[in-house]
């Protein structure tokens, strides 16, 4: 492209266009780095531009954004990322164009080589141009549109650069569309850090994932629920909500389904007969009775379903239709799709992974009767099926976790995708059609926010005569003399005529739903159109819907952090939120060193500059967290455990900032499934001397027949751990990590001490055995450390050691980003490697 290639001297004197590809050729050695050479492709003009954005942590952290253009890849090194937020303009060097191989590289250039580090590819698709891309590259303005896997909507690229700059900057930065979000709602690098083609370190993949795992998922339905806890019915059950996604979820181990245009409904099947609730528990069994009697002719006898109730025109839902069928005296149209299964015949089934439970819903719901179906999930490629649903008029997509346990709070394994942007709001005004005094023309709206009913626009499309003659009606009663707005409703000037009493003001108590195509600068709806009234909303209750949080690989709950800016640590000026986004961040791959395991939590509600604290018992409410038996341990209070990601984060929300794990599960509290040497430096121990220890530590290990593995403690230390298999006492298990400890010091007395206290520490190595004790506990893997710079416990493989820099070279600014470069889990086989102690014992006595 002779606009962006540099030009060369000929012999004559004349210039002409470099080679496409030189100034790479020329960057690179092809016999060292493992990145693809340079060849321009000679392919005809292909149906789609591929684009690329890799992530590429070289002397610092970036992004290279790429753009297929005749034959190569136009590239641009992007420091701080792409962000949704269109404030945020984000400079963006334009480099040498890379060839069109590039574009699924990854890997690790090496160490002296152009660009030496490591590459994932954190986001690839298709992208658009508007208008001719070689006249917006020549100009300096190129407008595009994305279809990835995580960015989408139209972006642009603007040179900014002036003649004679050492580099060409440009700026890149998202247009104002119905992609947009801000920052604070959603920041997509944060939230999906990960590469799109190698799976995620944790992630579940039914092919290869952990083996146990993969057994829960492959097991019979009717075997499953046998083994799910028995509990009593409850009375009520509030439903598991989704979370919008700006773009389509990546990756495997999603159940997609059909968003339905309707009303959720939840039934609940006992011997007192069928009762359907709203999403906010209102008993709508009489407005619904037809379809009551329809789930009792269902085989259950006692039981929860989830699901929506809808009227299909021409197969496809028709919410006005549904409206008026629950209005009417006759609503044998409404069908009920059921999609979940909390509770069947005295089991409690939300633990089951929701494959399972849809499983055994569908076997009961198995055609007995027309009106109540089973929501079936769609074997097709997310972005396929989207567009799909798009062209049917459908609302859009739902994307749910196969794996999810059932939540009722809203969540992030399970995602909503939106063909249009949809929502509630609330209607605080509405003017006269023109001409008419008996029909609605106009609504006002507005969404609350801080308590305040905040103007967002109006809506003047989407009824006919009948129903905008009954709006009327109903709006006429609720008539007040001042408008509820908080913010000015500009609109009642600009379509309300010149009279002021052409806007007549309502009480803010009915709620329109309402399609629109984006939202303005001004926080307004564009191009809106009304689908009808919503009964099940209260009022107070509509906000503006957007991302509520980070997007895991397995999703994760959306949650309200109370205080989010207090400052936690003030060495570095963290907050509260951060150290929540951290936790939600890494909480699938903390998960398995948590999970049935007894806690000892240290809290901090005023930071960790002020008095912490120790919690190993309920003795104040921890939502989320399970309350383990009083039995597990008597004569004391009832321990806990964080059984879930949601428990994880619910946690950081109750200011808890490190996990720490008993060497034992619930499930065998008396025999240890690990032995810890907690390696713990006295005043003046170099860190060279830390990692000589930790070798010896490993290699006498090795002598002994165990195989061990390493993390850091995230403060000074490093830890040492071997997998048991859970036949050891206690006592055999401390007495076997004090003989060993003794062994070492006995050997080598220069570097290491078995003995605690400073004193006996200073200028050694303390080998802590001590923490293998009952009820004794460690820092869990990923947990962060209350100390300046909350510092992080990071598994690492041993190769790594010599590269170690401290015990706490991690922290929970830059941990998530370190390991959405590890592909291969350092302790993928610890959990495979259960142990015995009886020759290592022996060796040493």
């Amino acid at each position: 492209m002779a606009t962006t290639h540099a030009r060369r001297r000929t012999k004559r004197g004349e210039t002409e266009p470099s080679p496409p590809l030189e100034r790479y050729e020329k960057k690179r050695d092809f016999s060292i780095t493992p990145e693809p050479a340079g060849r321009k492709a000679r392919r005809k003009k292909p149906a789609r531009l591929s684009f690329v954005i890799q992530k590429h942590w070289a002397r610092r952290l970036h992004y290279d954004f790429r753009l297929e253009l005749d034959g190569v890849l136009l590239s641009w090194a992007v420091p701080k990322g792409p962000s949704y937020d269109p404030a945020e303009k984000r400079i963006a060097i334009h480099v040498e164009d890379h060839p069109l191989d590039y574009a699924a590289f990854e890997g690790e250039i090496p160490p002296k080589q152009y660009g030496a580090g490591s590459v994932i590819v954190w986001d690839r698709g298709t992208w658009v141009p508007v208008g001719d891309p070689r006249e917006g590259m020549a100009a300096g303005k190129l407008l595009f549109d994305l279809h990835g896997e995580k960015l989408a909507g139209r972006w642009e690229l603007v040179r900014i650069a002036k003649p004679g700059d050492k580099s060409e900057q440009w700026i890149l930065f998202k247009k104002r569309d119905a992609w947009a979000r801000t920052l604070s709602e959603f920041d997509v690098l944060t939230a999906l850090p990960d590469s799109v083609i190698a799976k995620p370190l944790g992630a579940l993949n039914a092919e290869d994932g952990d083996k146990e795992s993969v057994a829960v998922l492959d097991e019979d339905p009717a075997t499953a629920v046998k083994r799910a806890p028995r509990a009593p019915l409850p009375a009520k059950l509030a439903p598991q909500l989704a979370t919008l996604s700006p773009t389509l979820p990546a990756g495997t181990g999603w159940i997609i389904e059909n968003k339905f245009d309707g009303y959720r409904i939840l039934a609940r099947i006992s011997d007192a007969g069928v009762t359907l609730f709203t999403r906010n528990g209102h008993d709508w069994t009489r407005k619904l009775a037809s379809l009551a009697a329809e789930i009792e002719k269902l085989d259950i006898s006692e039981g929860w379903l989830d699901g929506e109730i809808v009227v299909l025109r021409d197969g496809v839902p028709d919410f006005n239709a549904l409206q008026n069928a629950i209005d009417g005296h006759r609503n044998d149209a409404i069908v009920y799709f059921a999609f979940d299964l909390p509770y069947l015949e005295g089991r409690d089934l939300r633990s089951l992974p929701l494959v399972q439970r849809r499983a055994q819903l569908a076997a009961l719901v198995a055609e007995r009767t027309e009106r109540v179906r089973f929501s079936e999930a769609f074997d097709a490629p997310a972005t396929q099926m989207f567009q799909a649903a798009c062209q049917l008029g459908l609302e859009g997509l739902m994307f749910k976790r196969a794996d999810s346990p059932y939540v009722s709070a809203r969540t992030q394994s399970w995602l909503k995708a939106k063909c249009k942007l949809r929502q509630e709001f609330v209607i605080g005004g509405y003017s006269d059609r023109e001409g008419s005094r008996t029909e609605v023309g106009r609504l006002y709206l507005g969404v609350y926010a801080d308590g305040e009913l905040r103007y967002t626009g109006g809506v003047g499309t989407g009824w006919d005569s009948a129903a905008a003659t009954d709006l009327r009606k109903r709006l006429v009663k609720l008539q007040v003399d001042k408008s509820p707005f908080s913010t000015e409703a500009r609109a009642s000037r600009r379509w309300g005529g010149r009279r002021a009493t052409a806007v007549q003001w309502v009480k803010p108590t009915l709620v329109a739903e309402v399609e629109f195509s984006e939202w303005t600068p001004e926080g307004h709806v564009r191009h809106a159109s009304f689908k009808g009234l919503r009964t099940d909303h209260a009022a107070k209750s509509i906000r503006r819907e957007a991302v509520q949080t980070a997007v895991t690989p397995h999703g994760m709950a959306a949650i309200k952090v109370t205080n989010p800016e207090r400052v936690i640590d003030k060495t570095e000026g963290i907050t509260k939120v951060e150290l929540v986004r951290y936790y939600e961040s890494i909480a699938m791959l903390m998960l398995p060193h948590l999970k049935d395991r007894p806690l000892s939590l240290v809290r901090a509600p005023e930071g960790i500059d002020a008095p912490t604290f120790f919690q190993k018992h309920a003795e104040t409410a921890m939502p989320g967290l399970t309350e383990r038996p009083a039995s597990l341990w008597p004569g004391h209070a009832a321990l806990l455990t964080a059984d879930s990601a949601e428990a994880i984060v619910a946690a950081a929300q109750m200011n808890v900032v490190e996990f720490h794990t008993w060497n034992s599960t619930a499930r065998d509290i008396d025999h240890p499934d690990r032995v810890i040497f907690d390696l713990d430096p006295g005043a003046g121990v170099a860190w060279e001397t830390m990692l000589e220890a930790a070798m010896l530590v490993h290699a006498l290990l090795d002598e002994l027949g165990l195989q061990s593995w390493l993390k850091t403690s995230g403060g000074k230390g490093l830890h040492v751990v071997v997998p048991l298999a859970p036949q050891h006492s206690y006592d055999e298990v401390k007495a076997f990590s004090r003989a060993a400890v003794q062994h070492l010091a006995a050997t080598l007395p220069q570097r290491f001490t078995a003995r605690s206290g400073a004193t006996n520490r200073k200028g050694k190595i303390f080998v802590d055995y001590l923490r293998n004790g009952f009820s004794q506990t460690t820092a869990a893997a990923f947990s962060a450390r209350a100390r300046p710079g909350l510092g992080v416990s990071m598994p690492v493989s041993w190769e790594q050691l010599p590269k170690l820099k401290s015990g706490g070279q991690w922290t929970i600014r830059d941990a998530r980003e370190y390991l959405s470069f590890q592909v291969a889990d350092p302790w993928s086989s610890y959990w495979e490697t259960p142990q015995m102690l009886t020759d290592a014992i022996e060796r040493l006595s």
